[in-house]
């Protein structure tokens, strides 16, 4: 039985262990945190959106950049310092906005694909994840928004998703819990929402029970491919002076914003730039606040908030994005305008407890994973899915597995 190591258990490094163990390969995942989904897959927006699709690369977003520099509770914050990693990044990004377009669309068919295999994976293996198949509206507070989302929306039909126009009217029917004045929305009937670190953790579970290994709270110090294997140094975290070496057939790297240290070790280039994003998760104690929340997903297009109901007694609110690096912080005042979003939208609704959280996106220039083959035998790639990691990760982790059996088990000649 050939070996495969995957570093990373978010919720791509371990989608990615299920697709591998299912074709009979003996799974090892590494993580440097005791427990799955401790980072990017910990307390997202939730959503499981084709509808969201579109990719950023545009002049319009470049142009709302510069503007959002001046607000400090803008939707989009970028650090002015110039590093070399940011300066790069953005000439690339700038360089995709003429395959807006054509990686749109394709985003569109991988997510829907993703989300029909996700469903599938949840219930063979019987995962309970706050699952909320009610769809997702898009609302729009005025004209040149919605005209806008228009536009977009021929693309996003053209990629296979099912997304229509909705008045006022049949929004407040969609979602009764709305208040205030909207010019329209989009309404995305397949789409849905859940709790990512639920799944992830029941899909580890599951990997576990088909035989996968996991090397929880173990930091990944190297990685080399040596033509007819890879070998990994690793440690535990509480002795990072005892090493071991762990040989396997392949590696496929998951590992989030590390990839692209792990991908220099191996000589390839994948260019991920971490894009911090913030949420909050507010505790639904009352049955007023519980029947004052809403439970169809929402994605507001001018405060860029997603929104997610997490059962009965859970509301989750994500948003903003954030170019500061490798930076972890939880400022008050990002998270203060999504609490403020909430109260507005829903002034019924208790928000006396909310747990804030931020984490890192791992975001390429072209909006678009990673994923297949590295430049060396025995080394793989799923990453770099930005905000969409929950929502195309069934897929990209099948693709993936597809790579590795057509590396591993090819002919010789």
């Amino acid at each position: 039985m050939k070996k495969v190591v995957v570093i990373g258990a978010g919720i791509t490094g371990v989608t990615s262990a299920y697709a591998l163990a299912r074709r009979g390969y003996a799974v090892t995942v590494i993580d440097r945190h005791r427990y799955p989904a401790m980072e990017t897959s910990f307390a997202n927006g939730g959503q499981l959106s084709a509808s969201n699709a579109e990719v950023w690369n545009s002049w319009s977003t470049v142009l709302k950049g510069l503007k959002c520099m001046l607000r400090r509770d803008a939707p989009l914050l970028m650090n002015p310092r110039p590093t070399c990693h940011k300066v790069g990044w953005l000439a690339e990004f700038c360089g995709n906005i003429r395959s807006h377009r054509a990686n749109t669309i394709e985003t569109a068919r991988l997510a829907i694909a993703a989300r029909a295999h996700l469903f599938e994976v949840a219930e063979c293996e019987g995962i309970r994840f706050d699952l909320e198949r009610r769809g997702i509206l898009h609302i729009y507070h005025d004209r040149p928004a919605f005209t806008a989302a228009s536009k977009a929306n021929d693309l996003l039909r053209e990629g296979g998703v099912e997304r229509f126009a909705v008045t006022p009217d049949e929004m407040k029917v969609i979602e009764p819990t709305l208040h205030g004045s909207f010019y329209g929305g989009f309404y995305t009937p397949d789409d849905a929402s859940g709790d990512i670190h639920k799944f992830t953790c029941g899909l580890a579970a599951a990997c576990e029970r088909r035989g996968v290994a996991f090397r929880l709270g173990n930091s990944v110090h190297h990685v080399r491919s040596n033509g007819d294997g890879v070998a990994i140094e690793l440690s535990a975290n509480g002795a990072p002076d005892e090493r071991e070496m762990l040989a396997a057939d392949a590696v496929l790297i998951c590992a989030g914003v590390a990839s692209r240290r792990f991908a220099a070790m191996l000589g390839d280039r994948i260019n991920i730039y971490p894009v911090k994003g913030y949420s909050v998760t507010v505790s639904l104690e009352d049955m007023a606040s519980q029947d004052a929340a809403p439970t169809v997903s929402l994605l507001d297009e001018d405060a860029k908030i997603v929104t997610s109901r997490l059962g009965r007694n859970r509301f989750r609110v994500a948003g903003t994005a954030e170019f500061n690096g490798e930076n972890r912080d939880i400022r008050a005042d990002r998270v203060r305008p999504l609490v403020d979003w909430a109260t507005r939208l829903f002034p019924a609704m208790s928000t006396e407890m909310v747990i804030p959280w931020a984490g890192l996106r791992p975001m390429t220039p072209s909006m678009l994973p990673r994923v297949g083959r590295g430049r060396l035998p025995g080394v793989f790639y799923n990453t770099g899915h930005g905000h969409l990691g929950w929502t195309l990760s069934a897929a990209t982790a099948d693709l993936a597995a597809r790579a590795v059996d057509g590396q591993l088990n090819e002919s010789p000649g």
